[in-house]
């Protein structure tokens, strides 16, 4: 993956990245709707330490427009009205759906530990709930730019 150019200097360090998105409940996944019109949605996800996983509803318009082009853009980000508290991460690529859609709970060794985590994250420990309404996408990521506005200098 390229090295961010711009903003280098308040880019977040490896192990801060991989904190913050362990961290964040929600990301904006932005698809490519019909005609290229963009469209952007909020989804609960988790991060692997390689790969951010996606639990989406397969029947919605980011399932829809991922079907037609799994090009998407999806923004983690945290802040509030302090300037220097905003922070984030933007990272771009292609998802591929790993295991059946929708998702009925058969043995997929890959989804193994991205449905450990979303358990652990989203329902405290317990185990994940197959609704046969989701289904599991991985981002492949081919760019990633992160920004943290509180190691701006002063002055």
């Amino acid at each position: 993956m390229p090295e961010q150019r711009r903003g280098r200097s308040i880019a977040m360090t490896d192990a801060e990245l991989d904190t913050f998105l362990r961290d964040r409940p929600v990301c904006r996944v932005a698809t490519i709707g019909p005609g290229g019109a963009p469209h952007t949605s909020a989804l609960w996800f988790v991060w692997d330490g390689e790969a951010l996983w996606l639990y989406s509803i397969t029947r919605s318009q980011r399932w829809t427009d991922i079907s037609r082009d799994p090009r998407v853009s999806v923004i983690v980000d945290d802040g509030g009205a302090d300037f220097r508290a905003l922070c984030g991460v933007e990272l771009r690529g292609t998802v591929e759906l790993i295991g059946e859609a929708p998702r009925t709970g058969e043995p997929v060794a890959e989804l193994t530990e991205p449905e450990r985590l979303f358990a652990e994250k989203y329902s405290g420990g317990g185990e994940l709930r197959y609704d046969e309404r989701h289904a599991w996408l991985r981002l492949r990521q081919e760019t990633r730019v992160s920004w943290d506005f509180s190691k701006m200098r002063t002055g």
